[in-house]
């Protein structure tokens, strides 16, 4: 017989050991995604010279990818609604993963730019097919808890362990190139595991949203969706903190702490472990006490964190702490509104939409317009101006995340998913 149909993810979502080693899969793959799209910089320094590059380069490669990514999370999103996740997400890890090794075989800046670019393309769309892969895989309690794990591993393997990974492999290979070689490896038999694992629930499981039996996934009807509406400008807010704090704080320590460079390594661990521990915490903790709830002191204590870190801290320690406090709720906040918040919000046959186009918009502004504006900031008022301002972004993303309507399964909103694309006002 087959199971009755739900908003949920239908066949999929009562499979316990299924939902283990999906969740484990995708979040292997989106580690890998943030390790080789942070590689780059614990490289630079090799990389800069043997390429001839400057700052400005630099630069514009992290840019590229940023805004390769955005965009095709949004187009690719809307693709996997259509044809289903699991050929989107082996797709994706196939090909960021050869990407890496074509990185590695650059012999000029243009070149490396190409690759960057056609990376930012197969992890733009692995992102939102895996949450969605991820939601179809989740029992409703756990959304959450699961979306936070996935997203946690980005900040471990690419902000946390990325430059250690890194900087060992450097030293005992024969150059940088080596390196991205080294670290394609794992995409692709991690890939041929997916294969084996990942499926889509039966077309007889998928609530239906038309009778199409293949209905067109509709940005229109997405952006019906009032927690949609919601979610893109406070996901403006969340990234603008994660990525502003990862282009400016380095500087900050230095230049205006007077840190030395290992305390200042020290010290900026604490973005990639706060953001790790805060995306699956706070994921987590909003399965409980609710997204809105969660969302809302997820700003605050952002920006409070962020205000004490400039005004009143002056050694390590208290440097640590406080960006780690900043990291785990910004890092929190992003990948609530990315994952639960928007994939909520709309029909099963919807969620990969949803999710592309909050989470692209959010690195087209985020990773590509706020660090720029942040850098005009600095020149003109100085860096510690340009963080208070980032905290007062911050405060902006509390005040959006009050409209939000609630839909944590527990807080007895959203136990399924709507089915129709009836408007949310």
């Amino acid at each position: 017989m087959t199971p009755s149909p739900t908003a949920d993810g239908g066949a999929l979502s009562g499979d316990r050991r299924y939902e283990f080693r999906a969740i484990a899969l995708l979040a292997l793959g989106f580690g890998l995604v943030g390790l080789d799209r942070w590689l780059v910089m614990p490289l630079a320094p090799q990389i800069m010279r043997d390429l001839k590059l400057d700052y400005q380069d630099l630069g514009n490669l992290a840019a590229a990818v940023g805004l390769s990514w955005g965009v095709f999370a949004i187009l690719m999103g809307n693709l996997a609604d259509r044809i289903g996740r699991r050929r989107i997400v082996i797709a994706s890890v196939i090909g960021f993963s050869l990407l890496s090794g074509v990185s590695g075989l650059a012999g000029s800046l243009a070149m490396l730019m190409v690759a960057r670019l056609a990376m930012g393309v197969a992890e733009g769309a692995y992102c939102p097919a895996s949450y969605a892969a991820a939601l179809d895989a989740s029992r409703p309690a756990r959304r959450g808890l699961n979306l936070g794990i996935i997203q946690g591993a980005f900040a471990l393997f690419g902000l946390a362990l990325g430059p250690i990974i890194a900087t060992q492999l450097v030293a005992i290979v024969p150059s940088w190139r080596a390196v991205f070689q080294i670290v394609a490896v794992p995409g692709l038999v991690l890939a041929g595991a997916m294969f084996v694992v990942l499926r889509d629930p039966p077309r007889a499981a998928r609530p239906a949203v038309t009778a199409d039996p293949a209905p067109r996934a509709s940005w229109r009807d997405v952006l019906a969706r009032r927690n949609v509406r919601v979610a893109i400008p406070a996901i403006f807010c969340s990234m603008s903190g994660i990525f502003v704090l990862g282009a400016m704080t380095p500087v900050f320590l230095t230049d205006v702490v007077r840190l030395n460079g290992p305390q200042m390594g020290l010290v900026m661990s604490g973005l990639g472990f706060g953001g790790f521990v805060g995306q699956i915490a706070l994921c987590g903790i909003s399965d409980v006490i609710g997204r809105r709830p969660a969302l809302v002191a997820a700003f605050l204590g952002g920006a409070a964190a962020l205000a004490a870190l400039v005004l009143t801290a002056h050694t390590p320690l208290p440097l640590f702490a406080l960006l780690f406090l900043a990291a785990f709720c910004c890092c929190g906040a992003n990948a609530l509104l990315a994952g639960p918040v928007a994939g909520e919000a709309v029909p099963y046959t919807l969620s990969s939409t949803a999710m592309g186009l909050v989470v692209g918009l959010g690195e087209i502004f985020g990773g590509g317009i706020a660090p720029s504006i942040a850098g005009r900031i600095a020149v003109t008022t100085g860096l510690p101006t340009t963080l208070l301002t980032v905290s007062g972004v911050l405060v902006l993303g509390a005040v959006a995340s009050v409209a939000l309507i609630e839909t944590a399964p527990r807080r007895g909103h959203g136990a399924a998913r709507p089915e129709t694309p009836a408007i949310a006002v």
